[in-house]
């Protein structure tokens, strides 16, 4: 799979000649979801739990200020509910050594931290979640990585018309 999202991240700079990127965060509802990120202190959680190297190295990638769409993964639809903002770029996921958490890695430490996470703060809830099979249909997302047969990444980029164009399909 690096192989394959290597060039991704090479192209990211080019992306952003402001640098401002963009990515897309999926979350289970039932788990977080983005009303939840609403009743949090401050409309601002932090992203813990990537246990995944690619998509933490995406974290690790993530800048002040960018933006994120926000995904409902394992949902009946699964969609695009909304957008955050990084506000803290990645640190040390204190989860990762904690033996109580669902993300445990006895591997990792806070001499080995292994993992990380970043803070983001919610900016919008669209007015209407886009359900998958719509993102599908449009031919400006071919080849959005979330719509990759076999995709399972939980982070990962997404160019500006990408999120562009997902942006004007929640305003509709």
């Amino acid at each position: 799979m690096w192989d394959r999202l290597q060039p991704v991240m090479d192209a990211v700079s080019g992306w952003y000649p402001d640098g401002m990127r963009h990515w897309l965060i999926k979350s289970e509802p039932e788990v977080f979801s983005i009303r939840d990120l609403a009743k949090a202190p401050r409309k601002t959680t932090h992203w813990e739990g990537v246990r995944n190297y690619q998509a933490r190295n995406f974290l690790r990638a993530m800048k002040r200020g960018d933006l994120a769409l926000f995904y409902h993964s394992n949902a009946t639809p699964s969609a695009v509910a909304g957008t955050v903002e990084i506000v803290r770029e990645a640190y040390p996921d204190p989860a990762a050594w904690d033996p109580r958490s669902d993300y445990h890695d006895p591997k990792a430490s806070p001499d080995n931290p292994i993992w990380s996470m970043v803070d983001v703060k919610l900016v919008e809830i669209f007015p209407r979640e886009i359900p998958l099979d719509e993102l599908r249909g449009l031919k400006a997302l071919a080849g959005m990585e979330l719509l990759r047969r076999g995709s399972r990444l939980s982070v990962h980029p997404v160019t500006p018309a990408e999120f562009r164009t997902i942006q004007k399909l929640a305003a509709t």
